[in-house]
């Protein structure tokens, strides 16, 4: 894609923004360089660059303004598949605020002539600090450029009025300043308007944003969750090892002390020996049960740990803190139950099973209300015949959980009194 630097009446540029600020200013063909592939920028590489087409009069005055998004891959070039057509865009834009020369022309994400553009473009940002309004004419002033600047007389303003509508006469004296003022008040109109959905489209995606980090953030939850779980398991089957272990000593002893019992008139110093050796698995035996009670220690410790982090208050500052703060609820639909508003403390509950959930709100438990559910959503007779096919005989279907009966409202006349057939 071709740009010119220099129209029939005036200059366009692009501006590169980082945040609030211009971070790099080129010409319009400088930047058709970049997109040709002869140069690449390293310090942009794999990188979503917010950038601003500047059609300026003669003057350096700001016509039009194009806010648009262009990636640069991992060697600095720009996307050769980028092929937004901005020029044509600059001249189909909305009226915008006024930047010392009328009125511009805007495109941005809130305001596209065509809304299939929409997401290969940005909103401004207008707040007093901030404004990339603000910035950009600045930039324009500066004129780092070195754009060869005319001095042209701006021409009488023409603003109709419309006096039929008014149906009051308006004097030659009043005239120009009311003029004047429809004009500001009209202006400030336009700049609120766009103020107003530029907000909005922050807002969708900081909600976005939020809802991206806490999809994440109960993710992690839950793969701590499971780990935890599987290292406890871990723990319980080492737990039962060492008591089988400490069973079989403990046959092993009692074996050891019969045997010694027979033989203590005979062979007093075997006897001896065997009570050494019984000293011996004694000894065993009470390290063993140490070693057993410090597992149980730290059986209990892990218990109570997963008992911690199941029932934790969330982290001050973190996602799920500010979704307790600002009362956040989720609503979810379920057949039967209708819509579900779920506080904080049932978010983790509901997605752990959402069918049992869903289920006890019914006054079910799970396997009734899914057997209610087959039936709701195909509502046919479920007797099945001698080959194995079912009968399908359209039933009326019973909307409430509560009130259906298996082997009756789900069979039809012919088969409520017969038992099921047999595979």
């Amino acid at each position: 894609m071709g740009f010119a630097d220099q129209a029939a009446e005036g200059y366009s540029a692009v501006f590169l923004m980082d945040g609030a600020l211009v971070s790099r200013q080129m010409r319009a063909s400088e930047f058709g360089a970049f997109l040709d592939g002869y140069v690449g920028l390293s310090d942009l590489a794999d990188t979503d660059v917010r950038a601003v087409y500047v059609v300026m009069g003669k003057d350096l005055r700001i016509r039009s303004l194009v806010f648009f998004r262009i990636y640069f891959d991992e060697e600095g070039r720009a996307d050769s598949h980028w092929n937004l057509p901005v020029e044509a865009l600059a001249e189909q834009g909305a009226k915008g605020p006024d930047l010392g020369g009328g009125a511009i022309r805007l495109v941005c994400r809130s305001q596209c002539p065509h809304p299939s553009l929409a997401d290969q473009l940005w909103d401004p940002d207008m707040a007093p600090g901030s404004n990339h309004f603000q910035t950009i004419r600045k930039a324009v002033d500066a004129n780092t450029l070195k754009l060869k600047k005319a001095e042209v007389q701006d021409p009488d303003e023409n603003i109709p009025v419309l006096r039929g509508a008014l149906n009051k006469p308006v004097s030659a004296a009043e005239e120009p300043e009311a003029a004047a003022q429809r004009a500001r008040l009209a202006q400030m109109i336009r700049e609120q308007r766009l103020r107003i959905k530029t907000l909005q489209s922050v807002h969708r995606d900081a909600l976005s944003d939020i809802q991206r980090e806490h999809r994440l953030e109960m993710q992690a939850l839950r793969g701590e969750m499971a780990e935890l779980e599987q290292k406890l398991q871990r723990q319980r089957l080492t737990n039962e090892q060492l008591k089988k272990r400490l069973a079989d000593r403990n046959e092993q002893y009692l074996a050891i002390q019969q045997k010694m019992g027979q033989q203590a008139d005979s062979r007093s110093q075997e006897s001896n020996n065997n009570f050494a050796e019984v000293v011996l698995l004694r000894e065993q035996l009470e390290r063993k049960q140490r070693e057993l009670e410090m597992r149980n220690d730290k059986i209990v410790l892990l218990e109570q740990e997963s008992y911690e982090l199941q029932h934790r208050e969330p982290v001050d500052g973190s996602l799920m803190q500010q979704l307790s703060d600002q009362t956040v609820f989720l609503v979810a639909y379920h057949a039967g139950v209708g819509h579900l508003t779920l506080h904080f403390t049932d978010i983790e509950r509901y997605f752990e099973n959402p069918t049992a959930y869903a289920a006890e709100k019914c006054g079910l438990n799970e396997p009734a209300y899914k057997d209610w559910l087959e039936h709701y959503e195909n509502p046919g007779c479920r007797h099945k015949h001698k080959s194995g096919k079912p009968c399908a005989e359209p039933l009326m279907r019973v909307s409430q959980p509560a009130e259906f009966h298996p082997g009756r409202d789900d069979r039809c006349e012919a088969h409520k009194t017969e038992a099921p057939a047999t595979a």
